[in-house]
């Protein structure tokens, strides 16, 4: 068993003022000509045993910041600390040691399995790797970590392509699980599963969560997903944090408009006459990262923007309670549970549609009542 990673309470894994820029352009000389922002100046913090969720659209960032804090890929700015450590410093064999404390769960279980190894190999691998436990003893632990996530030990012969994409995440959370780490990165670990399967997962992470004392940080798009597993959320927008607080406060009482935006976007299951939600559509389409707009990077596409968005880099205001967003003027907006109920227009012909389709609803009810 690895000695805990601390004994002292504090982040597991922290990130200060970090930074990612990608060069998608050179001159003949080698000179960048042009820098694609991914991330730009993100502080976070991971305590142990929570599940803080990075949430936010396609291309935000939140991808690039989930490898940032292990290291994957060298940050630009900016420092990555685990249980304290500066790892950014780190050599290559310092890195190795210390990565074996947070692992990573891909989106496609498929694409980081090895074909041409069994599960039961890939499993043992990172055992091998990081010395978890002698070479005799390693066939058992494979076979406990297979049931740990609901698969048989018999399984452990078998390649990746026999089984489904339910029970292939199952086996990346296995090998996730094998040096026995203290948080594990989530990044999409579920959104290329079917809706059943995915609650079977998400079910099984949160099983993991207090049996072991794991931390998660869980990168996602999909709200819905986010407010099953989280503690704390995390919204980013363009690189950059606009807002993060507890799931109760994020999902309660979200401030910031991008926030409220993506929240009101939430696909809610109820027959049409008992929901009928304005959703708090944001302008025009996302910029590009190649050239961020200036000020309060929502300004182009916020339909609450006043003249200071466009040249104030709003900064993180953080209440009394740790609740925290980048909007100068969330105060002054309109409360969201009362935009919620505004009704929207509705279509005459949709309308009429949905009329037909209750009042068949009713016969039918009628109908079978009576006999």
């Amino acid at each position: 068993m690895n000695a805990p990673l601390q004994a002292a309470p504090g982040p597991i894994i922290e990130v200060r003022d970090i930074g990612k820029s990608f060069v998608v352009k050179r001159s003949v000389f080698g000179r960048p000509l042009a820098r694609l922002g991914a991330v730009d100046g993100v502080s976070l913090a991971l305590m142990p045993g929570e599940t803080l969720a990075i949430v936010g659209e396609s291309g935000c960032g939140k991808s690039t910041l989930g490898r940032l804090m292990m290291r994957l890929i060298e940050p630009s700015a900016g420092e990555v600390f685990i249980a304290g450590r500066n790892v950014t410093t780190m050599n290559h064999a310092q890195m190795r040691e210390q990565r074996r404390h947070v692992q990573l769960i891909f989106q496609d279980p498929y694409a980081s399995l090895n074909p041409r190894m069994t599960i039961g190999q890939a499993i043992a691998e990172p055992l091998m790797l990081q010395n978890v436990v002698p070479a005799g003893q390693r066939p058992k632990r494979v076979a406990e970590l297979l049931e740990m996530v609901g698969l048989r030990p018999e399984l452990a012969n078998r390649y990746p392509h026999e089984f489904s994409g339910g029970q292939r995440q199952r086996v990346v959370i296995a090998r996730a699980l094998a040096p026995e780490p203290d948080a594990i990165i989530c990044d999409e670990a579920v959104s290329a599963l079917d809706v059943s399967i995915q609650a079977q997962v998400l079910n099984l992470l949160k099983d993991l969560q207090k049996r072991l004392g794991l931390a998660y940080v869980f990168i996602s798009h999909d709200l819905g997903v986010v407010k099953h597993i989280a503690d704390r959320v995390a919204v980013m927008y363009l690189g950059k944090i606009v807002e993060i607080g507890t799931a109760s406060e994020i999902f309660g009482a979200p401030r910031h408009p991008y926030t409220r935006a993506l929240l009101s976007a939430i696909t809610v299951a109820a027959p049409p006459s008992q929901q009928r939600r304005r959703v708090a559509a944001l302008q025009g389409d996302l910029p590009s990262p190649l050239a961020p707009p200036p000020g309060c990077r929502l300004h182009t596409r916020c339909p609450h923007a006043r003249p200071a968005c466009q040249t104030v880099d709003m900064s993180l205001d953080v209440e009394p309670g740790g609740h925290a967003n980048a909007c100068a003027f969330w105060r002054e907006l309109p409360p969201q549970d009362e935009a919620a109920r505004i009704r929207e227009p509705r279509n005459p012909k949709l309308e009429a549609l949905f009329g037909a389709f209750e009042s068949m609803a009713a016969r039918s009810a009628a109908r079978a009542a009576g006999s």
